[in-house]
């Protein structure tokens, strides 16, 4: 573990002298392909792969820890292990905004469970960084696989069956978690539930369940400096070795800051698989160019900022990176939303990027997108899905 990058102030742990992240330089401690979410001591546990000072015995390492405490709150339903697996005063982001403390998180998930009783959690990826001195980030991928049985605030069950995926990021510390980012993807659950998503974000808005623009944390985006052009960010040669954080940074800014989707060819493969929130999909650079195309055509001035990037791997086998990204903008367009409605909204995402070779071969990205439209329906109307 040699290659290092800055590590958000605040961090449990983190070593704040050096504001520096270790990030792992192989796939050794990694998600074992196939094994998902089924454990007990079958395919997890064992004898310790990795200093976990101030963790409980049990865990071997920390993609063992993250994959093994979420199948015991959410398929054993030991929703109390909770409180020994987050920290008090826990902080976590989703599509409604931020909620603090541990009895939230309880409470939401004793009713998520409540309402998909039978619902499997398959991890795909874990990709983490850090160390049980710094503190560990972790970007963990589980397919959900369950029925609609029970209540919840949309209606009645359905007995629908769903299939979606989610992305939850991490801080953790001594076997607690500090913060998360999950996203659930809501717009594809309703969607499979048969529950149209513009009148569902109508009535979330209406019953008080919309964070206002105003009070969303959020970084500011690096758009238009004192009124000048955007500047684009040199792109790394990356001849000596792939630059990672570089090469995310000069992505994320130079096709939605600076509106060169050119960009997207040269760091993309060109057969890339591309999976997108509310269950989309695509294959090839035409594909991810038309998500990123949409996006701005929405937004007219979009502008987005990275706020965190880690990662695993090296040259020869390649990188596993996670992303997280936010921003602004209007919605003046027509692109994903139908007729524009003027409102300003706020989107906040996470990517997983694949590297080979120095091109992104495959990618995974959520954001906030019911949100989204809970920040744009009003009563007397609102954007559909297109």
């Amino acid at each position: 573990m040699t290659e290092v990058s800055e590590q958000p102030a605040g961090s449990p742990g983190g070593t704040m002298e050096s504001g520096k992240r270790t990030m792992p330089s192989d796939f050794s401690i990694a998600v074992r392909p196939g094994a998902g979410a089924t454990l007990g001591g079958v395919n997890y546990g064992g004898e310790r792969r990795q200093s976990m000072e101030g963790f409980e015995d049990t865990y071997t390492d920390i993609v063992d820890y993250i994959v093994r405490i979420t199948h015991r709150i959410w398929e054993d339903q030991d929703i109390g292990y909770i409180y020994d697996t987050y920290a008090q005063g826990c902080r976590l982001y989703d599509d409604s905004g931020v909620k603090f403390g541990v009895e939230r998180l309880i409470d939401g998930t004793t009713q998520s469970i409540n309402t998909f009783p039978d619902c499997r959690h398959y991890a795909d990826d874990v990709i983490w960084a850090g160390s049980d001195t710094e503190g560990f980030v972790t970007s963990h991928r589980a397919i959900n696989i369950g029925h609609h049985t029970g209540p919840w605030r949309w209606g009645p069950p359905t007995g629908r069956r769903l299939e979606t995926w989610v992305m939850a990021n991490c801080v953790v510390w001594q076997n607690e978690i500090y913060e998360e980012w999950v996203l659930y993807n809501t717009a594809a659950k309703l969607q499979q539930l048969g529950i149209n998503v513009a009148e569902a974000a109508r009535t979330y808005a209406r019953e008080g369940g919309l964070v206002p623009v105003s009070e969303r944390p959020s970084s500011e985006a690096l758009r238009l400096v004192g009124g000048r052009k955007p500047i684009a960010l040199p792109e790394p040669d990356n001849k000596a070795g792939f630059d990672v954080e570089g090469s995310v940074r000069a992505l994320w800014h130079n096709v939605f800051n600076r509106r060169d989707l050119s960009a997207i060819d040269r760091f993309y493969a060109e057969n890339v698989r591309w999976h997108g929130t509310t269950n989309r999909t695509g294959y090839g650079r035409s594909d991810v160019r038309a998500m990123a195309r949409s996006l701005l055509a929405t937004f007219p001035d979009l502008g987005v900022q990275v706020d965190e990037v880690y990662w695993m791997g090296n040259d020869t086998d390649g990188y596993s990176i996670s992303v997280r990204w936010s921003g602004a903008g209007t919605h003046r367009g027509f692109g994903l939303y139908g007729k524009p409605t003027g409102r300003r909204a706020h989107l906040w995402g996470m990517s997983q990027l694949y590297v080979m070779h120095g091109r992104i071969v495959e990618e995974w990205s959520l954001f906030n997108e019911f949100d989204v439209i809970a920040q744009l329906v009003s009563e007397d109307g609102g954007p559909e899905l297109l």
